[in-house]
């Protein structure tokens, strides 16, 4: 009885898990997207999950998984709810309560069923600020100074290091785009190409600047892109 009990249970996650790899690529073959789980044999049968690299909080080592992690383990869905609306509460509730009953069934199941919930919850948590979502990405990647330094910011509880990198990078990125603008903004009337050369430089000069302000102060007066005539005429 025993071991029939056992095969069940082996039978059941095993049907899990091809339900996984089947759903999964359904969803890809609609979206014209590659498979999450790229293949079943050729390494032992193991199950190989692919994840892209790009965005802090698509990362499984970010917060958003790094806490679902926390959620599932101590069977506490409120740990990660506040990464989401309100309105998606229901649709993360679910997901968390099917991860939870599935990864009892085993090892392959618990990954399979963890892995679903990370994607759904960074799914709708990127929905939720208007972001595409492209996926999982890999722990480790490059993600540039900033957005460590912001990260550290919050657990030491000062900002300085913050502010002190991002007014460097500002000033490099304004002299860089203001060299570039002024150098070219004298040139003879009738050379059409130098004009055009200076417009240019100029356009993402003033959009760098009041990208920056926008940022900054929270201001959007929509200055969009000049024309040559108003570039050249007006400067």
């Amino acid at each position: 009885m025993r071991t029939k009990s056992i095969d069940r249970k082996a039978i059941l996650a095993t049907t899990v898990i091809l339900a996984f790899a089947l759903a999964d690529r359904a969803v890809a073959w609609l979206l014209g997207s590659e498979p999450l789980i790229p293949a079943f044999a050729g390494d032992g049968g193991s199950v190989g999950l692919l994840v892209w690299a790009f965005g802090h909080c698509d990362g499984v080592d970010g917060p958003v998984v790094t806490l679902a992690r926390k959620a599932l383990d101590s069977g506490n869905v409120n740990v990660v709810l506040p990464w989401v609306r309100k309105d998606d509460e229901v649709e993360i509730r679910r997901a968390f309560e099917h991860a939870v009953s599935v990864r009892k069934l085993g090892p392959q199941a618990k990954m399979l069923a963890d892995h679903h919930f990370f994607e759904t919850l960074v799914r709708v948590h990127r929905a939720g600020e208007g972001a595409p979502y492209t996926g999982l990405k890999p722990a480790g990647r490059d993600l540039g100074p900033a957005i460590p330094a912001a990260d550290r910011a919050l657990e030491d509880g000062s900002v300085e290091k913050v502010t002190s990198l991002l007014t460097e990078a500002i000033r490099q990125g304004v002299h860089k785009h203001f060299h570039a603008a002024t150098s070219r903004r004298k040139f003879d009337v009738n050379d059409v190409t130098a004009g055009r050369e200076y417009v240019e430089a100029y356009v993402p000069y003033i959009h760098y600047i009041e990208r920056l302000w926008q940022d900054a102060t929270g201001a959007a007066h929509g200055h969009h892109a000049e024309s040559a005539e108003h570039a050249v005429h007006e400067h």
